[in-house]
């Protein structure tokens, strides 16, 4: 992340990021090798060796900082943003002027002769407007550009903007399914019995942070330092590690200096104490981490969240994108709200304006646009709602949860933009807030 401010301290760096997704299965259990696997065996994508990966992420200027090899994925933290492999698929994001896209062919190849995954079986490209089109290179100095390299790749593709042109976007290119079906599988289930469960995708993307928030990710380390303590230290102390209960999430991450941070989270949810819910819509669920009743961590589902923050003045920006489904009408003990996921989200970020998106796939059975009717209503009521707007934040004080900074509780918002789509298999809620004055 810090590469292009170091090159250049008073040049403006670009934080919203590229994100590429790629699925050559509908599910793991669809791979070539799910048949065989141990328990404890990686397959699919997960056997390609680190080394191959980082060759892939020279080509988009890019490199690895670390891994975390959890039980269903693997996290990599890059110097721009972050890389997820699951058995089917992958994600790639990638901030400043990286050339994600020119990573794509060498994604195909090593899919092909590495895991024996020939064909994409969905492809997702996206980004919101960036903030300095002009320092983007190759496809990326234009979304016709990109979606003319995307298309001499894939014959199936539709491009989208969401939102207003002259405003806060948000940009998507995606394909079918070769087969034509709509239906999408679950995101990565090594076990059928979470057959059910959707692929969700939840992004705020945050600018214009309030200067309190921006001051913390400013750092001086020295070379004796390490930038992996000083990123977890810091993510303890602005509750980041506490979004999701902190004992369920591994975090991983990196403190670039002088400024800049990014993140990794791994995180169990579900299991029985899912189970142990009360009668309470969690869209109120403001719980603190703590949980009752025991479970084994095998009975757990492993989601991620990532969070990517370039902090100065002019040209601030943080965001946030998790794929743990957040239940909009059972509370659970894993997973916050999605009211509280928000507002503990933008309490730490403090942003003048941001756009949140929720995609999430779709059954025949669900009635159209109930899922992202309720992400609206959600998303509207932890930024606007008097009752609710109360400051909440996940800031460690004196061993316990802060309710935020001076002046947290005045910070409500308007809505200025909100859109559902469906594509094919998909729903899409995007939304747009900017501060009050």
């Amino acid at each position: 992340m810090a590469q292009d401010i170091l090159d250049d301290p008073h040049s403006p760096f670009e934080g919203p990021e590229k994100l590429l997704e790629i699925w050559f299965k509908p599910s793991a259990n669809d791979v070539p090798d799910a048949a065989n696997a141990s328990a404890d065996s990686k397959i699919g994508l997960r056997k390609v060796d680190r080394k191959i990966w980082e060759e892939m992420l020279d080509i988009v200027k890019c490199e690895v900082l670390s891994v975390v090899n959890g039980t269903e994925m693997d996290a990599y933290l890059l110097s721009e943003s972050s890389f997820f492999v699951f058995p089917h698929r992958l994600i790639l994001k990638t901030c400043g002027t990286t050339l994600n896209l020119y990573g794509l062919p060498r994604i195909l190849e090593i899919a092909a002769t590495e895991a024996n995954l020939p064909s994409v079986h969905r492809c997702f490209y996206s980004r919101k407007s960036f903030m300095f089109p002009e320092r983007q290179l190759g496809p990326h100095r234009d979304w016709k550009q990109e979606v003319e390299y995307l298309d001499n790749i894939f014959d199936n593709g539709s491009a989208y903007t969401v939102g207003k042109v002259n405003g806060d976007h948000w940009l998507l290119y995606l394909t079918n399914p070769e087969d034509g079906s709509s239906e999408t599988a679950p995101s990565s289930p090594i076990d059928t019995k979470d057959d059910d469960l959707p692929d969700y995708t939840i992004e705020i993307l945050m600018s214009d942070l309030a200067a309190p928030a921006r001051d913390r990710f400013f750092s001086s380390l020295s070379p004796a330092d390490d930038p992996h303590e000083h990123g977890t230290a810091l993510s303890e102390t602005l509750g980041i590690s506490e979004i999701f209960p902190s004992h369920l999430t591994t975090i991983d991450a990196y403190s670039f200096s002088p400024c800049g941070y990014s993140a990794n989270a791994l995180v169990k949810w579900g299991g029985e104490l899912s189970h142990l819910s009360t009668s309470s819509e969690s869209l109120h669920d403001d719980h603190d981490g703590a949980t009752n009743g025991t479970a084994s961590l095998d009975d757990f589902r492993e989601g991620y969240y990532t969070i990517h923050v370039t902090p100065e003045a002019g040209w601030s920006y943080a965001s946030f994108e998790c794929n743990i489904p957040s239940h909009m009408s059972e509370n659970t003990h894993t997973v916050p709200g999605l009211i509280s996921l928000v507002q503990r989200v933008v309490s730490i970020f403090k942003p003048g304006r941001l756009s949140l998106t929720l995609f999430i796939s779709i059954k025949d059975e669900v009635e159209p646009g109930e899922s992202v009717e309720a992400a609206q209503k959600a998303f509207k009521l932890a930024l606007t709602d008097p009752g609710l707007v109360h400051g909440f934040s996940c800031a460690k004080v004196n061993g316990g949860l802060a309710q935020g900074i001076s002046g947290t509780r005045e910070r409500a918002y308007k809505r200025t933009d909100k859109i559902n789509y469906e594509f094919g298999g998909y729903e899409l809620a995007f939304a747009s807030f900017e501060l009050k004055a």
